[in-house]
């Protein structure tokens, strides 16, 4: 994710964390409105915490997902929170789930979100490979990134990565001049 939050034209935030915990093994990447997404994350957080006391074992993306979308879909009227819910779990290992603002959940091998998601498309498309190394992977992620910085004037900031496997999660910071220039 990039880290500039904006209404308009005018930059609210040049330095926000776009990505946030929702259990250990789950992330959320959030776009649209600040405070839609960040009390949606707070529920989900809250629900999860308490369905995986009550199950005793770590939550799966899947149930994550659901949960936002459902609370984004009751209330599509409302919101405006695009969301991005990744993570990795026993059952079915790493997994990408990507919530539109009117709350339609799809899971798909890789998902873009945001401004600057409209910028990069042809870019993911031509460039996605299912067999990416992690490196490769980061390096994808983050030029894409950089391309919709280079593009997008709502898009800026810096580029936090994160990456989540079986063994944990990973977080990257690439500072705004150490991304590519176009």
């Amino acid at each position: 994710a990039d880290s500039r939050t904006s209404s308009g034209s005018y930059v609210v935030n040049r330095a926000s964390d776009k990505i946030t915990s929702v259990a250990d093994n789950i992330y959320v990447c959030r776009s649209g409105s600040a405070a839609d997404t960040q009390v949606l994350t707070d529920y989900v957080r809250h629900y999860i915490k308490l369905h995986s006391l009550e199950l005793g074992e770590e939550p799966e993306v899947k149930v994550a997902a659901n949960l936002f979308r459902m609370m984004a879909y009751h209330n599509k009227n409302h919101l405006m929170a695009g969301l991005i819910v990744a993570g990795y779990d026993a059952r079915h290992g790493p997994s990408v789930y990507n919530i539109s603002l009117g709350g339609a959940v799809c899971e798909q091998p890789l998902a873009a979100g945001g401004s600057g998601s409209t910028y990069i498309f042809g870019f993911l498309d031509s460039n996605y490979r299912p067999d990416f190394t992690r490196e490769e992977c980061e390096k994808f992620v983050a030029t894409a990134i950089s391309l919709a910085i280079h593009r997008d004037g709502s898009s800026g900031g810096v580029c936090r990565l994160l990456t989540v496997n079986k063994d944990g999660a990973t977080r990257t910071l690439i500072k705004g001049n150490e991304l590519a220039r176009w």
